[in-house]
């Protein structure tokens, strides 16, 4: 059993929180509470499942690559360079498996996420041999996963009538509204409840969801499919579809941080019962990392969060771009695939982000992160290169006014906030950084145990043994 009921009271996974006497005092210490449900324990158990077989996977690779070796010769040129590119890409996956580092994430396996690692560096490659062919070469490469791709398609308009209610059809005087239910309706929902689950913020989640549908306000004279009603844009996606998925998002979020994870190995649990959960909770977290991304507490984090919604936004972008200039029907199994991907790569990719950011000892962004970064902007390099003519298409004064006035809006905020009224801007304190890098050297070391450090030595700020608790750890 993944989760295990409270029997022994934990230790609280930050012990040294000082406490603010001038605030309000409550009946019950709801910090305290929460910090329970942060701890947690895992006894260690090592199984046949978890143990690394890098000699294995080198075993198997060679006796496969011997078998291929000496099959019979075929003249056939296509087919031969088929099968070699196949295996050289079946090679690079094996390996990538077998000696990359881990990333952040532990479950389902670590395995799992050097996979998708592995298919991350594999699809940057794609693009970056894409990019350097003609746009019709580019549309037949897709033609080795679908024969039906690279054909010219007719995008589909969600525009026109307007009209919630057309009495001229009394037959189905809300047909307007049934026409825009369709596939990608479940799409926005499903898909901004696990954005939810990756960016783990509200407000952060609910910019980038209405900055997009200025977005498409802004881009519809380039792009049909984003010529939308008033009602499609703010009730149907932003209020229905998208917030509703943040809402759910958010009630998830809430689960997953205040269960205890409690870990023990399969054969350790006696019932089947336990056994069963046991099982399907090594498809959840291992454990669980609150997202504070506090925007507003340096011009670091400010820039930082800014970042994050512009390269947030620009793969969402990339999205319908990429299927309009490679030609790609919006119901194809390649966009769900690419979204499932940028989906799993953005959740390494954002926990990496963050530990940057919050860890004091971290002076470089994570692998998936940079590699991310790579295929959102060689994807937009793509589609400039291939339909310079739609994405140079001007903008309408009134959204040119528009965006003129926002940019210039947000960077006077920027200044007043962090120039102009620094003082206003709360510094963090020399325990506070300690603090936020012990925590990380125990999500890295796997420690639980805090009470080594006196609550009240540390509430005076007599921190000693806490620094060289943390020197030791470096160690």
């Amino acid at each position: 059993m993944a989760v295990q009921k409270r029997m022994l009271k934990p230790v609280p996974q930050n012990n040294f929180e000082v406490k603010n006497t001038t605030s309000l005092k409550t009946a019950h210490d709801w910090d305290a509470e929460k910090k329970e449900y942060e701890v947690v324990f895992d006894d260690g158990t090592m199984t046949f499942f978890w143990r690394a077989h890098t000699l294995t996977a080198l075993f198997v690779l060679v006796i496969v690559l011997v078998y291929v070796a000496f099959e019979p010769i075929t003249d056939d040129t296509d087919y031969n360079i088929k099968r070699g590119i196949i295996a050289a890409l079946g090679t690079f996956i094996v390996l990538g498996v077998a000696i990359m580092p881990d990333g952040p994430f532990k479950r389902p396996h670590p395995a799992l996420w050097r996979l998708l690692f592995c298919l991350s560096i594999l699809y940057e490659l794609f693009l970056i041999f894409a990019l350097f062919q003609s746009p019709n070469d580019a549309r037949k490469l897709l033609k080795h996963f679908d024969k039906n791709l690279g054909e010219e398609l007719e995008e589909k308009s969600y525009g026109g009538s307007c009209l919630i209610y057309d009495p001229s059809v009394p037959d189905d005087p809300w047909h307007n509204i049934w026409d825009k239910f369709d596939a990608f309706v479940p799409t926005h929902f499903f898909g901004w409840w696990l954005k939810t689950l990756v960016l783990r913020d509200w407000w952060l989640c609910t910019v980038i969801s209405i900055m997009f549908e200025i977005l498409e306000y802004t881009l519809e004279h380039q792009l049909p499919n984003f010529s939308e009603c008033w009602w499609d844009h703010w009730i149907m996606d932003a209020l229905l579809c998208n917030g509703l998925g943040i809402v759910c998002g958010m009630y998830t979020l809430e689960y997953f941080s205040m269960k205890q994870y409690h870990w023990r190995g399969l054969w350790n649990i006696p019932t089947y019962r336990g056994k069963l959960k046991r099982i399907f909770a090594q498809f959840g977290p291992y454990n669980w990392i609150k997202f504070e991304w506090r925007p507003l507490s340096s011009l670091g984090r400010w820039v930082a969060t800014l970042t994050i919604v512009f390269v947030f936004l620009l793969t969402e972008l990339n999205t319908f771009y990429l299927k309009f200039v490679l030609w790609v029907p919006p119901d194809h199994w390649l966009n769900l695939v690419r979204l499932f991907a940028m989906l799993f790569w953005g959740a390494v990719a954002l926990r990496e982000v963050f530990q940057y950011l919050d860890d004091p000892d971290c002076t470089s962004i994570g692998r998936q992160s940079w590699t991310l970064l790579t295929i959102v902007f060689t994807e937009f390099l793509i589609v400039a290169r291939f339909d310079r003519e739609t994405i140079s298409k001007p903008l309408p004064r009134v959204i040119a006014l528009f965006w003129v006035l926002g940019l210039i809006g947000l960077l006077f905020y920027t200044i007043w906030a962090f120039v102009l009224n620094r003082k206003a801007t709360p510094k963090e304190t020399e325990l506070e950084v300690e603090e936020r890098r012990y925590r990380w050297l125990q999500e890295s070391k796997g420690l639980k145990d805090f009470s080594e450090f006196s609550l009240s030595r540390f509430a005076n700020g007599l921190h000693n043994d806490f620094r060289e608790a943390v020197r030791k750890l470096k160690d």
